[in-house]
């Protein structure tokens, strides 16, 4: 790297193309037994993964638990871990016999509280670090922030959470920082208030919505900052060859134009003799800014079939015909 360039985050090991998103382990959308939770993280492993992504919310601390017990089985030095800040769970043993929510099934035993404070924050890696056995972990997010502080801009509270995260840093607590969101303006918001390493963008950079390439993908790639591609099936819509009406579109019901939009994408995809869900796999990794895409997976054979669709060969003229049929920048 020349003296020019722009510092790019590097983790000790490589991310790799494909990543495992945890919120899955939590038991988003249904339930799973901790011994699917398992199997799935061992394919996984097995299948040369080593970057894993969860948070306190997925599962109100039931994906950290998991992941936490598989890697304690695994040496350190050999795996990448994130998680997230933003939300602090506070117990509520009296709502036991409650379901938490409609995304996700397990008792609610806890609740979300927003707490982008100083200690706040501490609070929440502390916590993180308990549910998952270690001492340290890699990437430190700032969740959500549209959620807290309303869309397109982080405000005064969350840009002081920024600035807690660059102190964690440069502490040494975490290698680290960045924001997952899927609010561009907060995004470029917050890569204009501090110096990040990582973006984590969800549902933005899918081939049913593309615009995070337009102007985070350069603005990123003139700044050194990685970005981290999540949602890239829209929460399931783009995750099978024939897009189902009964699926899901980012978290709720599909839209009937999000159907045949997603329909029209298909159809392209097998006239060139590609599954949907490979396309849609590495559609984003097409620019350099992108440097992994995470994918979340409940039951080994998900796992696999990731795998597979991400390092499958696909034809140059898939891309030229999805410009020009689906009008999809490539």
């Amino acid at each position: 790297m020349s003296a020019n360039e722009p510092r790019r985050f590097e983790p000790a090991v490589p991310f790799g193309k494909l990543s495992f998103g945890a919120a899955s382990l939590g038991n988003l959308f249904q339930a799973i037994s901790d011994d699917e939770a398992e199997a799935t993280l061992e394919t996984a492993w097995h299948l040369g993964i080593r970057y894993f992504d969860t948070a306190p919310h997925y599962g109100l601390g039931l994906s950290e638990r998991r992941l936490g017990r598989f890697l304690a089985g695994k040496p350190r030095d050999e795996f990448v871990i994130s998680t997230k800040v933003g939300r602090l769970l506070e117990p509520t043993p009296e709502r036991a016999a409650e379901r938490d929510s409609a995304w996700f099934d397990v008792p609610a035993t806890a609740r979300r509280v927003w707490d982008y404070s100083f200690d706040g924050i501490r609070s929440s890696l502390d916590d993180s670090l308990e549910r998952l056995g270690l001492d340290r972990v890699d990437v430190l997010y700032l969740h959500d922030p549209e959620q807290y502080a309303g869309p397109g801009t982080l405000g005064a509270v969350a840009s002081g959470a920024l600035a807690t995260l660059v102190g964690l840093r440069e502490e040494g607590v975490v290698s680290g920082i960045g924001v997952g969101s899927a609010d561009l303006g907060i995004l470029a918001d917050a890569l204009d208030q501090a110096d990040l390493d990582i973006l984590m963008v969800s549902n933005r950079y899918s081939l049913l919505d593309p615009s995070a390439r337009a102007e985070l993908a350069p603005m990123c790639l003139e700044r050194g900052v990685s970005m981290v591609s999540v949602g890239v099936f829209n929460s399931g819509l783009l995750a099978e060859p024939v897009p189902r009406s009964d699926s899901h579109f980012e978290y709720g019901d599909v839209p009937p134009g999000m159907l045949a939009r997603a329909q029209l994408v298909a159809e392209v995809c097998s006239d060139h003799g590609v599954e949907l869900p490979a396309a849609a796999l590495q559609y984003s990794l097409r620019h350099p800014a992108v440097v992994t895409v995470a994918v979340g997976a409940g039951h080994p054979e998900q796992v696999r079939q990731n795998h597979e669709r991400m390092h499958a060969e696909l034809p140059d003229e898939l891309w030229s015909a999805l410009r020009e049929h689906a009008q999809i920048p490539v």
